[in-house]
């Protein structure tokens, strides 16, 4: 039954998922362009992070270990965050796992759209912020932001090509789709965050695209039920 229900939700959702795709390239779209270079230090420092781990992906090892513990450490995080018990923690190259006391959609799916690594990075910088103000070499930080939420695509890209009994539990489409949904998010928020796009701007973005995806649905339904 929860299954079902969730599927259900899932179809719901879909709309979601493709006007938040929309406002997505909508908010790419606002970054302003100056004459003398294409972006701003901040996007490029992230994007060249983003890049730097792409290279250590294809020439490297895998950094199995360390995912496999942020994937862990983000399903008790979340677990802390909803009141369970979290115990036995156990991390290897092979898996990892977790004993919490209770569960449910977010602390199952969480490590597939919470970037755990990039997360501790924005937390290590503003608590440095407190201590040392202005933030200092901005762009490093910015440069570790993009170097660890690609760590994290990457993996969660790589990881759902494989059988995962986390997704199995709640339906494949009902967890792809707010995987999706929440990692593309991020990205937007990514975006504001290195750009001169504000929050209001990306905010009626996703307000506008996602409006005209269930307006464009509720008239094909209208039609199609209106013509039976």
């Amino acid at each position: 039954m929860r299954r079902f229900f969730c599927f259900l939700l899932a179809i719901a959702l879909l709309p979601s998922a493709w006007g938040v795709s929309r406002a997505f390239v909508d908010v790419f779209l606002l970054v302003p362009v100056a004459k003398e270079t294409l972006f701003s230090a901040e996007m490029l420092s992230a994007t060249g992070g983003l890049v730097a781990f792409l290279v250590v992906w294809v020439v490297l090892p895998a950094p199995v270990r360390l995912y496999v513990l942020g994937h862990e450490l983000t399903h008790a995080l979340w677990g802390l965050a909803f009141g369970a018990r979290v115990s036995n923690l156990k991390v290897g190259v092979s898996g990892g796992s977790v004993l919490l006391s209770k569960s449910n959609v977010w602390i199952t799916l969480a490590p597939y759209f919470f970037p755990f690594w990039t997360i501790v990075v924005v937390v290590t910088a503003l608590v440095t912020r407190c201590f040392v103000s202005p933030l200092p070499w901005p762009c490093a930080w910015l440069f570790a932001i993009g170097f660890t939420w690609c760590f994290h695509v990457c993996f969660t890209i790589r990881s759902l090509m494989q059988v995962q009994p986390d997704v199995q539990e709640y339906g494949y489409l009902f967890s792809y789709v707010l995987i999706w949904l929440f990692n593309v998010a991020g990205v937007i928020a990514w975006i504001v965050c290195t750009t001169e796009v504000s929050w209001r701007a990306a905010g009626g973005c996703l307000w506008s695209r996602v409006s005209m995806a269930y307006l464009a649905v509720a008239a094909f339904c209208v039609n199609l039920f209106g013509k039976g």
